[in-house]
């Protein structure tokens, strides 16, 4: 896989992690890059080791069924929505995307709107 066809993600405002369906980093745009940046180069390594059994069960499924988690933390007063998928080609799950994004204060509001 060519990384280029990520460079739509490279300079973006969230992070992006990208991994293959053994949990291997295939990708990280420069927030991921940064925000991970005391664990040196993530990429072409397992994302496993970093995980809790809780997280290791929740990627197993989401690599199964093809499915979607998302949530928010707070982590040293930044909240964040984080939304992982499962993403494919030909309709075969191939690995997950997260996308971490800052919420609040120091990043968007996330207004609710009934439509």
């Amino acid at each position: 896989m060519e990384n280029r066809i990520f460079d739509w993600a490279k300079e973006m405002n969230c992070a992006v992690t990208v991994c293959d369906k053994e949990g291997i980093i295939l990708y990280m745009n420069d927030k991921a890059k940064e925000t991970f940046a005391r664990h040196g180069d993530l990429v072409g390594k397992s994302l496993m080791p970093c995980h809790s059994d809780r997280s290791k069960e929740i990627i197993a499924r989401l690599l199964e069924t093809g499915g979607v988690n998302a949530y928010t933390i707070d982590k040293g007063g930044v909240k964040k929505m984080i939304y992982q998928t499962a993403w494919k080609e030909n309709g075969v799950v191939q690995g997950l995307c997260e996308i971490s994004m800052v919420l609040g204060e120091s990043g968007v509001e996330l207004p609710h709107y009934v439509r």
